[in-house]
């Protein structure tokens, strides 16, 4: 069963080793490894080959690298340099540059993508051609991936690849309270009837998703023809009936209905999204060195830095509601593992320059991609409206952005963690005035 499907574009769009650092999330593509992660995979790739010196792949690379981060998990983006890698433009038909081809369900027959060279219209075409390929699998269509015929019979066809049985864990009426009631961990159940013919179907689909999700998500299944007391428990009425129960403390009455699909890419994702409802809210970090800015911005897509008010203005409680509103923001973005720090002003003045906020007036917030060395700031209001605003514009490449100012990352200093307490005024130093004669200069008023 898949992991996830991916389309991967394969363009010459300059050279991917320039074009495209480890940091991107485009696949770079080789002659010598084509056919065994693109032809040989069970994903949806979308290919593209380019040439360095060609202006219109350079034109086409920060669509393509936005496309491929927004498709991360779902669809795969490659690039191959055909200058460098010539025996694979030849094999595809490839007479100019970029040229895109998208490699579906059926890897010997690619399709030439013609649409918009934008991020949007490419992750359309991807998201089209993903759609697509669930629906052939579902009505039983074969595809032709390297090595494998593809057509298959049961529930292992259409070049899925097959779970381990051993990662599905076999629920009883002796072991399910153990196991799972008394477990702090997620679990999918499955209620099944061995003669049912849906629940046959699933079979290879739960234990896809089971392999795939091992670790993260526990999944089991239980025969309730065998196992009647469970299955009375949980009002099991029809086969198969699948029950979620939340990580975390549970009763008997934890249990809530699954309404997700059948297949294993929709079993990976309705349990991944379940997993990142229970994730806490991500912590709003104070930039006290460089390792905040490294953890918190050079490690994720992106990083919400925020530079609050003087202490003094604001008092303790003040500043706590501004952390306690972006932590509030980023529980609703938590999905996206965006980082999120801040300071406060004098702190940081190398980081505030860099993006464009040192005198600017506080609170300010800049939204950085560390990896592209660019930045957006908010321009609206630092209240929950308008930050969450910003952040959706943000999220979909829209707003305006700008390059950090003397490249990323600035220089950060090391400060000591605010105390949590209220700003208090420095001691002003009395003036011993006994040293000055004040009538010495009686009747002179000139300045």
């Amino acid at each position: 069963m898949e992991r996830g499907i991916a389309v991967l574009l394969v363009a010459c769009i300059g050279v991917a080793s320039a074009m495209y650092g480890p940091k991107s999330d485009v696949v770079t593509l080789t002659d010598a490894n084509f056919n065994d992660k693109v032809v040989g995979s069970d994903d949806v790739w979308m290919v593209e080959f380019y040439a360095p010196w060609c202006g219109h792949c350079k034109a086409l690379e920060p669509e393509w690298d936005k496309a491929a981060t927004a498709l991360k998990g779902v669809v795969k983006v490659g690039a191959i340099d055909c200058d460098t890698h010539k025996s694979l433009p030849g094999q595809y038909g490839v007479r100019g540059f970029p040229t895109i081809k998208v490699f579906g369900l059926n890897k010997k027959s690619p399709q030439d993508y013609q649409g918009a060279r934008t991020a949007q219209g490419i992750v359309d075409e991807a998201m089209k051609t993903a759609k697509k390929v669930v629906s052939d699998r579902l009505s039983g269509k074969g595809g032709s991936s390297g090595g494998s015929s593809g057509g298959g019979g049961g529930g292992n066809g259409g070049g899925k690849k097959p779970g381990n049985k051993a990662d599905v864990v076999e629920l009883t009426d002796a072991n399910f309270e153990e196991l799972v009631l008394n477990s702090k961990e997620h679990w999918l159940v499955e209620f099944f009837a061995p003669w049912c013919g849906h629940c046959k179907r699933l079979e290879p689909e739960w234990a896809s998703a089971a392999t795939e999700l091992k670790g993260k998500f526990n999944l089991g299944a239980l025969d309730a023809t065998e196992h009647t007391v469970m299955a009375g428990r949980y009002g099991v009425r029809g086969y198969p009936t699948i029950k979620y129960f939340p990580n975390g403390p549970k009763t008997q009455s934890s249990a809530e209905d699954y309404n997700g699909g059948r297949t294993a890419a929709d079993i990976i994702s309705w349990a991944s999204d379940k997993a990142a409802e229970s994730m806490p809210a991500p912590e709003v970090m104070e930039i006290i060195d460089e390792s905040v800015i490294k953890e918190q911005c050079d490690e994720r897509p992106l990083c919400v830095v925020s530079v609050l008010p003087d202490i003094l203005d604001t008092g303790a409680e003040g500043r706590n509601k501004y952390l306690d509103m972006l932590k509030d923001i980023g529980d609703q973005y938590k999905k996206k593992s965006w980082g999120w720090v801040w300071t406060a002003p004098g702190f940081q003045n190398a980081l505030e320059e860099s993006l464009g906020m040192g005198g600017f007036g506080y609170p300010a917030m800049a939204v950085v991609n560390s990896r592209k060395g660019k930045f957006s700031i908010l321009k609206g209001s630092f209240s929950s409206d308008g930050i969450r605003e910003h952040l959706r514009a943000v999220g979909v490449g829209r707003g305006s952005t700008e390059p950090v100012r003397g490249g990323w990352p600035p220089k950060v200093v090391k400060a000591e963690p605010w105390d949590g307490k209220d700003g208090q005024l420095p001691e002003e130093e009395d003036i011993d005035l006994s040293d000055f004669d004040m009538d010495e200069d009686e009747g002179k008023d000139e300045l």
